[in-house]
């Protein structure tokens, strides 16, 4: 998520930027994931290392969360591009710097990122001001999803395909959203090209949460009150499954944190682990849909 009232990125993201690049300063190796061009486009300042949430010891949990996340979206979308799929979709880009850390896996696909207009534009300019530019591969559309406007028409707009599958990933954005928004998501997402895969994050209840990661959903959900950018919407696993299939999402499934923590940090010497708090929507769009 981004603030448009400033035209930069909300705290969330650049904290999520910054943790991920904490993982491959502060954790040894193997590293889940390996990125720092976040932490070059926030361009937080000296000290940034010294802020209360980038503490490595407090935060090493929710760092691993973040980075177990983005590898597990990086994984599926190798994937989905090995089996011919071509287009891959980023609702709420935030700092995601797939497109400049995959140069490889990006110039096989068309990928575009879905965000606000004034932080879309903010990020345009990093982008350019770093070297990166925007290749024609990488299309950056604006769109605002509460205020009403058509990610789906916006796509079209911006060379989008709806007669080819794609990859549609939206993480750490549903928390922000009413639930409609986040139904009427599914509902576009449900009638894209069969064949398409949709990874969507959601915030658990604080009463399923592992009792040791509690304080810290509520300590970030102060936080994103504070900065204007409250937790509106939390799903248990079942409620998520049902909104996706009343939106005509038959294949869904849950990805658990928690399954995501035994894929890629078993067996770490350091003992490191993702917190509890952030699980995962699966879903493909099977069967012929008119569009």
């Amino acid at each position: 998520m981004t603030d448009d009232r400033t035209g930069t990125p909300d705290s969330t993201a650049v904290r999520t930027a910054l943790w991920r690049a904490m993982h491959l300063q502060v954790d040894p190796p193997p590293h889940v994931l390996e990125d720092e061009i976040g932490l070059r486009l926030a361009a937080p300042g000296d000290g940034w290392r010294e802020r209360p949430d980038m503490d490595p010891d407090a935060t090493r949990a929710f760092r691993a969360a973040m980075v177990s996340r983005a590898r597990f979206i990086e994984d599926l979308v190798t994937e989905q591009a090995d089996l011919g799929v071509s287009q891959y979709v980023i609702l709420g880009a935030g700092l995601d710097t797939f497109a400049q850390r995959r140069p490889e896996l990006a110039s096989r696909m068309r990928i575009f990122e879905v965000d606000r207009p004034g932080p879309q534009a903010w990020k345009r300019r990093r982008l350019v001001e770093l070297g990166y530019g925007v290749p024609d591969r990488l299309h950056l559309v604006p769109v605002d999803f509460e205020a009403g406007a058509s990610w789906w028409e916006r796509l079209t707009d911006a060379g989008f395909d709806r007669g080819r599958p794609a990859v549609v990933v939206s993480t750490g954005v549903s928390m922000y959203l009413t639930k409609d928004a986040t139904a009427a998501t599914l509902r576009q997402t449900a009638a894209l090209a069969p064949g398409s895969t949709l990874a969507m994050s959601f915030l658990l209840p604080v009463d399923l949460l592992d009792a040791t990661d509690r304080p810290g959903l509520r300590a970030s959900e102060n936080g994103a009150r504070s900065s204007g950018t409250p937790f509106i919407s939390f799903y248990t696993p079942q409620e998520m499954l049902a909104l996706a299939r009343e939106a005509g999402l038959a294949d869904a499934r849950h990805v658990s944190g928690t399954s995501l923590g035994d894929r890629y940090f078993a067996n770490r010497p350091d003992g490191l682990r993702p917190s509890s708090g952030e699980d995962l929507l699966l879903a493909t769009v099977s069967g012929s849909r008119s569009r």
